[in-house]
């Protein structure tokens, strides 16, 4: 895998292309979690009953769209890391990208809501260990 090193700039821009893809993808998350608890509940309901029983039928329906979305959501989430950043909370919106501080590696960092690219990290890091950028660190 090539790694794709960002600058705030190109950074930036790649949010702006991917924002609503990302929106729609954290929408199709919300559902599978929906989704994955009604089958769970249902899978109990379910139990022992005949193909034709009502609860039966219904999971077998909620268990097609959870399949459905598992695919959306891999294809999505394949699309997006293709470009070069990383999905790395789909729940909270969460994007990285590998960029250069002098000779070290890190991750830009921008979340759903944020209106720019305005944090960093260590590869190590995380969220919570994120620092307000300083852009003239970064040259």
């Amino acid at each position: 895998m090539k790694l794709n090193l960002f600058t705030v700039e190109e950074a930036n821009q790649l949010v702006a292309e991917v924002k609503a893809r990302l929106e729609r993808l954290m929408e199709s998350k919300r559902e599978f979690d929906r989704l994955q608890g009604k089958i769970e509940v249902l899978s109990l309901a379910a139990a022992g009953t005949t193909a034709q029983n009502p609860d039966a039928r219904e999971l077998r329906r909620l268990s097609e769209r959870r399949t459905l979305l598992a695919e959306q959501l891999s294809a999505g989430i394949t699309a997006i890391h293709r470009r070069g950043c990383l999905i790395k909370d789909l729940d909270r919106g969460l994007l990285d990208f590998y960029a250069l501080s002098g000779d070290r590696l890190i991750f830009l960092c921008w979340q759903v809501g944020e209106p720019e690219v305005g944090h960093w990290h260590t590869l190590e890091g995380g969220f919570s260990a994120r620092q307000p950028l300083n852009h003239t660190e970064l040259e």
